[in-house]
């Protein structure tokens, strides 16, 4: 089987113009197969085809690694030429058969040859399945760490690589698992030492998920704790105390403040990575999930001159992604907006935002205070935590402010009662608020893979009724979306989430019942007896659109919620 590098060497220079070749040929060579088929204006699959035509070398579809090969090729080797030894049955033994995103030139040849004298066979794959591959079995950052023998030691520094000791090495490592958090759309990073191993792992789209690491990491553990530390500027030297503190981080187009926190373990210091890109996309009300009548009942309350606006749920259920949306549809020229966050996770254009800093004085509650001699007319409190950044966020919108802030309880009904624990009078509770609004995030089901399935009306039933649901609503369905998995969603069948939305508006009942002290429960049969939809209804509406699964729902929604 021909290996293409000399018909590639003069092949691929009748495709492509003269501007476009060095485009192609100076990009990571993971990165070459989508220059070459955008130079030359095909999609990836045909642009993939045309490289197979022009060099002779074969596609290969069906990606699955040779595990008993595998040891042949070093992590570093794969990772820097981006190639992965292929499981082929009928190989014979004296054959290794490899793929890779871009046609192999003589170095690579080389270099493979270093580490066996089987004969070389060729294929071309999807670029970004080969680097899944390596990720998934050689782990991320194998590379930066794979100095294990001699052998590698000399590939490291003929590669070019003059920072080939451990801590340059274990530099690197810290960077990759980064990146790839980002590019995995991750929203923080554990690195969780255990006995044996250190285990890090990402949250992505509100679940943890493992990352594939080197078989070699523990020997570099203490080293990468430490990295971390000395990038966020913590006393590397103090590990019996817990430690907070903050990484400006770049790589490539992305720009992140990442929030680190250390804790002691009986093993090692356990560090904890909050990722918040500066340059992400901000929401819009639209694109958090609210429904057209939810959207409508919501923009109501943000035209008044005055009052509450409260946003409720757990940490991490987007209550801060929600007022950012809000600050941005009433956002104008006319409007004075001022925000106390902690931290600031979207820039609002126009608005002046202010970090809190507890450690010289500057909380919630006296930031607020200042605030309030600022002639605003919006005003965003990232969190009520006290009762005294409660009583002035009060006060304020008694006082012609419109105020945005969070709460921490589990629905909207909950907030109100929340609130007079806090030791804020009901009467001016019941005078402030004007919207309470409890969210949850679920996971969107990819639309490039879901497909519709049969579903048995029993276990319909008995989900609704686990749900605190009308049966009634079920009328009428046969079948809901379920995931399949492909390469859009990285085979989860999910991709992204969406909100559920309970949207609580008082009225003369509801201010009657606040101020009588009534219970949770009270407030919620009221709010419900005048048309506020539950989280559970809200999810069940977007299970029915095909937005979400049951099971989504089911593991978000606890008992408390319903």
């Amino acid at each position: 089987m021909p290996t293409g590098t000399e018909a590639m060497s003069t092949a691929w220079l009748a495709k492509l113009s003269a501007a476009a070749q060095p485009a192609v040929l100076e990009a990571p060579r993971g990165e070459r197969q989508a220059a070459w088929s955008q130079a030359l204006g095909l999609t990836e699959k045909d642009g993939l085809a045309e490289l197979s035509a022009v060099s002779g070398i074969p596609v290969v579809t069906d990606l699955k690694i040779d595990e008993a090969v595998r040891p042949l090729i070093p992590a570093r080797l794969a990772a820097d030429f981006q190639i992965v030894p292929l499981l082929i049955t009928d190989a014979a033994e004296t054959e290794i058969h490899l793929a890779t995103g871009w046609v192999p030139d003589v170095e690579v040849e080389d270099w493979v040859h270093a580490f066996t004298s089987k004969t070389l066979c060729w294929h071309l794959a999807v670029a970004d399945k080969v680097q899944q591959l390596i990720r998934d079995h050689y782990g991320v950052g194998a590379g930066s760490l794979d100095m294990a023998n001699e052998a590698e030691i000399t590939l490291t520094e003929a590669l070019g690589d003059t920072d080939a000791d451990e801590d340059a090495a274990v530099v690197r490592f810290v960077t990759d698992v980064i990146t790839q958090a980002i590019e995995d759309g991750a929203t923080d990073i554990h690195f969780e030492p255990q006995e044996g191993q250190l285990r890090i792992r990402y949250r992505v789209d509100g679940l943890l998920v493992p990352v594939p690491l080197p078989e070699n990491l523990l020997r570099f553990q203490d080293a990468i704790i430490s990295r971390l530390k000395i990038m966020a500027r913590l006393n590397i030297s103090e590990r019996r105390l817990p430690q907070d503190g903050r990484i400006n981080f770049k790589a490539g187009g992305n720009s992140l403040d990442i929030r680190i926190s250390t804790i002691p373990t009986i093993y090692a210091e356990s560090v904890s990575l909050r990722l918040l890109n500066l340059r992400r996309e901000a929401y819009t009300m639209d694109r958090i999930g609210l429904d057209a009548g939810e959207k409508e009942r919501i923009t109501g309350v943000l035209d008044s001159p005055h009052g509450i606006v409260l946003v409720t749920g757990p940490t991490g259920s987007g209550k801060s992604t929600s007022l950012n949306a809000f600050l941005r549809q009433i956002n104008s020229t006319d409007l004075r907006i001022v925000t106390v966050e902690d931290p600031i996770e979207y820039e609002v254009p126009g608005a002046n935002q202010i970090q809190v800093r507890p450690e010289i004085g500057l909380s919630f509650a006296s930031a607020l205070r200042h605030i309030l001699r600022q002639d605003p007319d919006v005003i965003m409190v990232g969190e009520v935590r006290d009762r005294e950044t409660a009583d002035i966020a009060i006060r304020a919108s008694l006082t012609g402010h419109l105020v945005f802030t969070t709460l921490h309880t589990n629905d909207a009904p909950g907030a109100i009662t929340r609130l007079i624990d806090m030791g804020i009078e009901p009467f001016l509770i019941a005078s402030a608020i004007e919207l309470v609004i409890a969210q949850r995030l679920v996971r969107r089901l990819c639309h490039h893979c879901s497909k519709p399935e049969p579903v048995a009306p029993q276990k319909l039933r008995d989900n609704l009724s686990a749900l605190g649901i009308d049966q009634a609503l079920a009328d009428g369905v046969t079948s809901l979306q379920v995931p399949v998995g492909c390469d859009h969603c990285r085979g989860t069948g999910f991709r992204g989430r969406i909100g559920l939305f309970e949207i609580l508006r008082p009225n003369e009942e509801m201010h009657d019942l606040i101020v009588k002290r009534e219970s949770t429960r009270a407030l919620a049969r009221s709010a419900a007896k005048h048309g506020m939809r539950s989280l559970a209804e809200s999810g069940w509406i977007k299970a029915r659109a095909g937005e979400t699964t049951l099971d989504e729902i089911l593991r978000i929604i606890s008992v408390n919620d319903r």
